[in-house]
This record gives structure tokens, C-alpha cells and sequence, in this order.
């Protein structure tokens, strides 16, 4: 791996509205900001000249201030904030179109898995296991079409980090799917996705490589401490809302504790699904057994938190990967050139 020192540009979202953020939200703009401001120390520390290069309202600011800084490469921390934007996708391929490196996947996968609806098929077709009666309900009518298998879990199609889902998102009659849907269909101002809500163990599988693609040790979710009337799911008050009973008692093993012939399975469906949308750099696969233990895909996180200890992290370290050493792989894998891609003309020269 190179280790000859780096002018990055370190891209995040500065986006902000008129709404005030909880405290105890794990997810808001002042945690975003504590994890940029420990990217770029960590990446200092290895050495490299970091320039910060936020997005908000000013993209021509933002194009001239990429062009001054001309860097080597952008290291991507941009989180959409505004529900079912596509924002993440665009200004990726903006920043390609000049001709820059940038870590993680291509814009292309990340509009991808912003739609789920347009990813499960794709999984589906490509033969990879996804939950049963996966379907997008885009007015509460088109519910009567289909034949339901109860209990089902309904989502906004376009969100993620837990967005949208909640305990009333599983729902076992027809009357709470209706009610749900209509719910996130007057919300999020999008279609609803509705798939069969599968009870067995739930696991995160993180990979990290470009040409190479390596599976990192298997995390399990751990809702044993959940009480009985809240859904065992990774909703959003579990995975960000500070105090809430989720956030407290869920908790991840890692490793986890799987069979050798299982976890070999959850493994290649894993990486399947992330080859399959063009995944590259490093994402999360989440994966849930159905009553068969077939291992089905829930989600496929391209470019996925970076959080020291946490998620894509944690699973590194016990891998005997550093939070330091992780960053600079990720670095590594920007400036590594796709086996099967040809030299990508830009629209403008690079520094020009």
C-alpha cells in the first residue's frame, strides 16, 4: 500500500434547515461533525495535508473551492439530509467529471442503494436471497393487489441509517399495514416499502477492497434484552436516539458466534450483494435468517459509517486493523485502478 503523503479534500454535508436537532440524536449535525473532526486528525496523523471541503446551499463555491484545492484525491464523508434526495449520488459524479479520486463506491452504486425497491430486484434477479414479498406501494389502493404473508416491516424506499423505521413498522393484520404505509407515504414523501418481517438472527457483514474484496469478521445484533412489546429491529431510535430502550440494550457481538458452513454462506450472499450494485472500497451488507436459516439481504450499505469503534471499525479491529490503518486502506483502494476500467476522460482539466 502507498504511504507517500496525500493532499486530501475531505467532503461532508454542511446542509442545514430550520429545524432543531435532539440532543440526544446520535445522528445530528454536531456528531457528523465530531466524526469529520476525527477523520481528518486521524488521517493528519498519518501524515497527509487535509483540507476540509464542505457542501451546503453554494455548489458554485463549492466547484471553485475543489479547483483550488486540486487535490490527490477526496476522501467522501457526504450524508444525504434531505429525505430521498440524491444528493450523495451527484456530487460524486460531479467530482469525477473533474477528474478526482474519490474513497468508497461510484456514484452509480450509491443511487442505487438509495432506491432499495430497484436493489432487491436486482439482488432477486441476480439469484441472491432478499425477503418475500418485497414490493413498492406507491398509493395506499395498490395494497389490495397483492396477498400479504404476515408479519411484514414497512420503510421509506429511499432512506437510510434507520430512517423512518420504527416500532409501528411491523405490522401484523392489514388494517397496521395500511396504516403504516399511508404513515410513510405522508412523512417521508415517497413510496413505501413493504417486505415479509423476518424473525431469525440479524447480522452485519462489512467488506473493504477494490479489486480484492476482503469480508471482515461477522457482527450478530443482539435484541436479547429487548422487552416484548418492542420489535426486534434496527430502527432508528436503536441505532442513533440516545436513552431510548433500544439504544441501551440492543448491542452488537462481534465477532459473532456463527456455524462454519453458516457463516461461509452469509459471507458469499454478502458479497454477492455488494459485487452485484458495483460496491467498492468498503460497505456493510445486512443480512437476516430466514426460518429456513437461509441468509436474505436486508440492505446493502455502500460507503457506511466510519465511526471510530463502531460498525465497519469495529469489525476491523478485530481484525487486527487500526482505525488508522482502515483509513489509509480506504485511501489506498480510491487511488487503485479498477482492473476492467479504462482511463476516465474528464469534462475539465484537473486543476485547470
Amino acid at each position: 500500500m502507498s504511504r507517500e503523503p496525500l493532499h486530501i479534500a475531505f467532503l461532508y454535508n454542511m446542509f442545514g434547515d430550520a429545524t432543531c436537532e435532539d440532543e440526544m440524536d446520535r445522528g445530528s449535525t454536531a456528531d457528523l461533525l465530531e466524526m469529520v473532526d476525527n477523520n481528518i486528525k486521524t488521517l493528519e496523523k498519518l501524515g497527509h495535508r487535509v483540507s476540509r471541503l464542505p457542501l451546503a446551499e453554494d455548489l458554485d463555491g463549492f466547484i471553485r473551492r475543489l479547483r483550488q484545492l486540486n487535490p490527490d484525491v477526496v476522501f467522501n464523508q457526504y450524508d444525504e439530509a434531505i429525505y430521498g434526495g440524491l444528493n450523495e449520488m451527484r456530487v460524486i459524479s460531479l467530482i469525477k467529471m473533474f477528474g478526482y479520486p474519490v474513497t468508497g463506491s461510484s456514484d452509480l452504486a450509491l443511487g442505487l442503494c438509495k432506491y432499495k425497491h430497484l436493489t432487491c430486484h436486482l439482488l432477486a434477479g441476480a439469484g441472491i436471497p432478499i425477503p418475500p414479498c418485497t414490493v413498492l406501494i406507491e398509493h395506499p389502493k395498490e395494497l389490495d393487489r397483492h396477498d400479504w404473508l404476515f408479519p411484514l416491516i414497512v420503510q421509506p424506499s429511499r432512506e437510510h441509517g434507520g430512517e423512518g423505521i420504527e416500532r409501528d413498522s411491523v405490522v401484523d393484520d392489514f388494517k397496521g399495514l395500511r396504516r403504516q404505509v399511508g404513515h410513510v407515504l405522508k412523512t417521508y414523501q415517497q413510496p413505501a416499502l413493504v417486505q415479509h418481517f423476518l424473525s431469525g438472527r440479524e447480522f452485519n457483514v462489512s467488506i473493504i477492497g477494490g479489486n480484492r474484496l476482503r469480508v471482515l469478521p461477522l457482527a450478530e445484533v443482539n435484541y436479547a434484552q429487548l422487552p416484548a412489546h418492542v420489535p426486534p429491529i434496527m430502527s432508528y431510535a436503536a441505532k442513533c436516539l440516545e436513552g431510548s430502550i433500544e439504544y441501551e440494550v440492543i448491542h452488537i457481538d462481534c465477532p459473532a458466534k456463527v456455524e462454519k458452513k453458516l457463516a461461509a454462506s452469509i459471507r458469499d450472499v454478502a458479497l454477492r450483494a455488494f459485487r452485484a450494485v458495483g460496491g467498492r472500497g468498503y460497505g456493510r451488507i445486512d443480512i437476516r435468517l430466514d426460518q429456513n436459516n437461509v441468509p436474505r439481504v436486508l440492505d446493502v450499505n455502500c460507503n457506511p459509517c466510519l465511526d471510530e469503534g463502531m460498525g465497519l471499525a469495529r469489525s476491523a479491529s478485530r481484525a487486527r486493523i487500526s482505525y488508522p490503518r482502515l483509513l489509509q486502506m480506504i485511501l489506498d483502494i480510491a487511488l487503485e485502478k479498477p482492473t476492467f476500467a479504462a482511463d476516465t476522460v474528464a469534462f475539465a482539466v484537473k486543476g485547470g
